[in-house]
């Protein structure tokens, strides 16, 4: 396992660009999954979105995984890398040498070797994970988990921010097909 920068400038441009230009969080975590999958070379990417009352990770977008994987069951966050909903990357180099997985028969039949997961944080409240899936074992280096932790700040900021937009412009259009009161 050799640790080497995969994260380039040129990749950090266009996740940014990818951020910054879409109104859609479904279409925005779709290419930001594919994105990252191309620059590392890994297996695949999902983007998940916290629900605070059943305390699990619910699947908003995801990249190269199998339907069988994505339909394994629910993902508990204290069962499954709960570190990361805590704020805190984990990143997982060799699936056989941990326990922090809630489905690790799962993950080994789908071909993981390595998954990364960094909490999607707002206002200093975890709202989701975005987790990579390598095929290996992998060992990332300083300067990426570094990248892929601000990604994913970014990333809690773009889904706040497209779920706000969203919510002014309904409130825009419920206010504008209100009829004119007549006096």
């Amino acid at each position: 396992m050799t640790t080497e920068n995969k994260i380039t400038l040129n990749t950090i441009t266009v996740v940014n660009q990818a951020i910054t230009e879409s109104d859609n969080l479904e279409t925005l975590c779709a290419q930001l999954n594919r994105l990252l999958v191309a620059a590392l070379e890994i297996k695949g990417s999902a983007v998940f979105l916290l629900n605070p009352d059943s305390e699990e990770l619910e699947m908003l977008s995801s990249f190269g995984l199998s339907l069988s994987y994505l339909n394994k069951g629910p993902i508990l966050t204290q069962k499954s890398i709960a570190d990361s909903i805590q704020g805190k990357p984990v990143i997982i180099q060799d699936i056989n040498q941990s326990d922090k997985l809630q489905y690790p028969k799962h993950a080994k039949a789908e071909g993981i070797g390595a998954i990364v997961s960094m909490p999607i944080n707002f206002r200093g409240s975890v709202i989701g994970a975005l987790r990579l899936y390598h095929y290996e074992a992998w060992n990332l280096s300083e300067r990426d988990i570094t990248f892929l932790q601000c990604l994913s700040d970014h990333l809690g900021l773009a889904m706040t921010y497209t779920r706000l937009s969203n919510a002014l412009q309904a409130v825009k259009e419920a206010v504008t097909n209100i009829p004119p009161l007549w006096l």
